[in-house]
């Protein structure tokens, strides 16, 4: 398994991996959770955590023996395969509802599948083909391009997807455009590294002549262009009001208005918010209403996707997130970057019962088409 792109980094220690989770938020998972080599799992133990996890995943029922030696063709008896999981269970990978029922995996299990046990080639050639589709569509921002690739994530896996495109105030300047639109009335259109393009008009009292406009657009650009949007503000107008012999009542709208566009508020994507209703976790009411108040809360939003490692594919699974309102959930998520920019985050919400191959397989894929697409119109 290659988990350089996922989330983690490998360490070499005394001939050993060790895989550690990095995650910001995730200070449980690395108390509790941390994964050292071989030792802790052998390998009969691995692929009966797998099939249980594989089976639950799959039938939302507790996993009972039986159904994993039928249906999974493991080289063990019944009885084998019983004490297994009553290890698995000792352990902490796996959790018993009931005394006579089956098991479903734990937190711990779900921790230890993703770092070690998933497919990340799960994925058909008609998935790809499909995503292949979706993504080459041409887009002129970058804000399109980002609703394209969070509503094909939610069609693939069939679950809820959530994204944020690039914080306006770290992108670049590339041009400022000032365009006269009549006598007493001029555009402004700014564009910046990550194609992102801003449009204010602004109207004055006073007539505004071609001369002027032009002045305009000479004087923002040499002052702005290749810095970030973020260096627009007050005293980047005092600077510019003492360049410039134009009255101030021309200047300080226009500083003004692209105030206001730097300091829009992030937007949030969301796509197949229904599809998640439909699984058995959600006939819960208090999950049912967790994940209203997840998708209502802004701030909650912003920060999930905010958080853990540039070019990388983070998985937050349960009480891993600080937030009591995410307990329920599993969140993965990853950073679309070209380069050095940063184009946005991409995010899954679903249950701790996710089909994490699936997800992650998807994810891995979007993210390497986007960054190829970028490359290639680079």
């Amino acid at each position: 398994m290659t988990s350089a792109n996922f989330g983690y980094n490998i360490y070499e220690v005394s001939n050993q991996k060790v895989k550690v989770l990095i995650n910001k938020q995730c200070k449980k998972a690395n108390e509790n959770y941390k994964i050292v080599g071989d030792k802790m799992l052998n390998d009969r133990k691995k692929k009966i955590l797998q099939a249980v996890i594989d089976e639950y995943i799959n039938s939302a029922e507790p996993v009972s023996s039986g159904a994993l030696v039928e249906k999974y063709g493991l080289n063990y008896s019944s009885a084998t395969v019983r004490n297994e999981l009553a290890e698995l269970e000792k352990s902490g990978y796996l959790d018993k509802t009931h005394t006579s029922s089956g098991r479903i995996p734990s937190e711990k299990g779900y921790r230890f599948y993703v770092d070690e046990l998933i497919n990340e080639e799960d994925i058909s050639l008609e998935e790809i083909k499909y995503i292949q589709s979706k993504l080459d569509e041409k887009v002129n921002e970058i804000e399109d391009l980002t609703k394209i690739a969070t509503s094909t994530l939610s069609e693939v896996t069939h679950y809820t997807t959530v994204a944020i495109g690039p914080k306006n105030n770290m992108q670049i300047i590339e041009e400022i455009k000032f365009v006269l639109l009549g006598s007493r009335m001029i555009m402004v259109v700014i564009v910046t590294d990550t194609g992102l393009v801003k449009e204010t008009i602004i109207k004055y009292d006073e007539d505004i002549t071609l001369n002027q406009v032009e002045t305009l657009n000479n004087l923002f650009n040499t002052k702005l262009k290749g810095k970030p949007l973020s260096k627009i503000d007050k005293p980047m107008e005092e600077y510019i009001l003492a360049e410039i012999s134009y009255s101030i009542e021309v200047i300080k709208p226009i500083i003004e208005q692209i105030n206001k566009i730097v300091e829009q508020e992030e937007k949030i994507y969301l796509e197949g918010t229904k599809k998640s209703f439909d699984l058995p976790e959600f006939k819960s009411m208090e999950v049912a209403k967790n994940f209203i108040n997840l998708l209502d809360t802004k701030e909650l939003m912003l920060d999930m996707l905010n958080s853990g490692v540039a070019k990388d594919i983070n998985v937050y699974i349960g009480d891993e997130n600080d937030n009591e309102n995410l307990k329920d959930f599993s969140i993965v998520t990853f950073k679309h970057t070209v380069g050095d920019k940063d184009l946005g985050t991409i995010g899954i919400i679903g249950p701790k019962r996710m089909d994490y191959s699936k997800v992650i397989s998807v994810m891995k894929y979007i993210s390497n088409k986007l960054n190829r697409n970028e490359k290639d119109e680079n």
